[in-house]
């Protein structure tokens, strides 16, 4: 036991001097710490016990993957579930992937996003206690919430209790959008929430549990482990790329805007190395002077829209993103300035051209948003229509902060 913990001190220790956050932690005298790095609140608990682990390359302490680091400190963990892109994160994005062994630790790695997308009573047939850990990006459209909730029924089913390991929300000081219309509920969206929620996944484990949200209204055993000096308003910057498609702190930081760009007829820089930080298609040409061209990029995006072809538009990787900040608010001007400016106005929203679009009201989660854009209806009428969903959202979150 006295080698356990001198472990987990000079785990803590290299988290607290290796991890780069401290440009973003508001000058607070205690540093931020994830749950997963404060491992003197859980490695005791999962001592002796079969652990299950659902995890992908974000789930680290300091530069170490958790798998790595528990099973150094002598934890039993028994196999790892992977979500959409994987454990080790380089499948892309909806595409399936199959079980295998990891190569590293040689633990069987059950996927989620291939023929099944919650763990079986078999699964969990040599479990005695399952962990999740995955970093999230605060926007309902990102489905690592969606495998959270599915891991969770499937906790409730077999009796197991569920340690989250929580991690800040890099947009959790952004709640706006649509409240989706559950009429449109889809892999993109399973909850009413809005399209930038401001949770962490701890927070939202405790709303879905508390709003009955789960299937049958069943709630999971939970136990949280929080992050410590940790408020929504305070800046994050991921220290892994979260997915293939969200590789930079800008495109993350975009995404509640950009993101709704999958229900349009315009390339969102997938099949770039920039994706979700340009917006363009060739029917733009003429509009605009910044051009990109999409390729196929294997991990990344293998058939993106206007694959081969120069796409013209906004370049916003340069774009300060402290505006959005400063605001609170999703930016939908570039969504309804590049509608005006598209020059055949009835592509635009028309899912049929491309299998890489989604439906717009799928997308954005209402049946409004459409006829708006193209009524060139204000930003204000846009907004008055989300209400009074999103106040009453706003209002009902506070049951289930865990942070300012």
């Amino acid at each position: 036991m006295k080698f356990l913990f001198a472990c987990l001190a000079a785990i803590t220790l290299s988290c607290s001097t290796t991890n780069s956050q401290n440009a973003s932690r508001l000058n607070s005298a205690a540093p931020l710490r994830t749950g997963a790095e404060r491992t003197e609140e859980y490695v005791p608990y999962l001592s002796g016990k079969r652990v299950a682990i659902l995890a992908n390359l974000t789930s680290i302490i300091g530069k170490t993957h958790l798998v790595d680091s528990l099973k150094s400190l002598g934890i039993n963990v028994v196999k790892v579930f992977g979500p959409e892109h994987g454990f080790r994160g380089n499948a892309s994005a909806g595409v399936h992937v199959a079980d295998e062994i990891d190569a590293k630790t040689g633990i069987p790695v059950i996927s989620l996003y291939g023929k099944k997308n919650k763990p079986s009573k078999e699964d969990l047939a040599d479990v005695d206690v399952m962990v999740y850990d995955l970093q999230d990006v605060g926007v309902r459209f990102y489905t690592n919430i969606n495998a959270l909730s599915r891991l969770m029924e499937a906790c409730h089913e077999n009796g197991k209790e569920l340690l989250i390991l929580d991690r800040p929300n890099p947009n959790g000081y952004l709640v706006d959008g649509a409240i989706l219309d559950m009429k449109y509920k889809s892999g993109i969206g399973m909850f009413p929430i809005p399209m930038s929620h401001g949770l962490t996944v701890a927070e939202f484990a405790q709303m879905a549990n508390g709003q009955g949200w789960l299937t049958n209204g069943v709630k999971c055993k939970l136990k949280i482990v929080k992050n410590a000096n940790y408020n929504h308003d305070m800046p994050y910057t991921l220290p892994v790329s979260p997915s293939p498609n969200l590789n930079t702190q800008q495109a993350v930081m975009l995404y509640p805007s950009t993101c709704m760009f999958e229900g349009t007829y315009i390339n969102l820089g997938r099949g770039t190395k920039f994706p979700f930080t340009v917006l363009g298609s060739p029917e733009l040409k003429g509009k605009y002077e910044f051009n990109y061209t999409p390729t196929s990029i294997k991990g990344m995006a293998e058939t993106p829209l206007f694959m081969n072809q120069v796409c013209y538009g906004l370049d916003l990787r340069n774009y300060d993103v402290e505006q959005l900040r400063k605001k609170q608010q999703i930016n939908l001007g570039w969504i309804m300035e590049l509608y005006k400016a598209h020059p055949y106005k009835e592509k635009f929203f028309d899912s049929k051209l491309s299998n890489q679009m989604n439906n717009i009201e799928v997308q954005i989660g209402s049946g409004l948003f459409r006829k708006q854009i193209i009524d060139g209806v204000s930003e204000t009428v846009i907004r008055a229509s989300w209400e009074p969903g999103l106040s009453e959202y706003k209002e009902m979150r506070k049951k289930y902060l865990l942070y300012n």
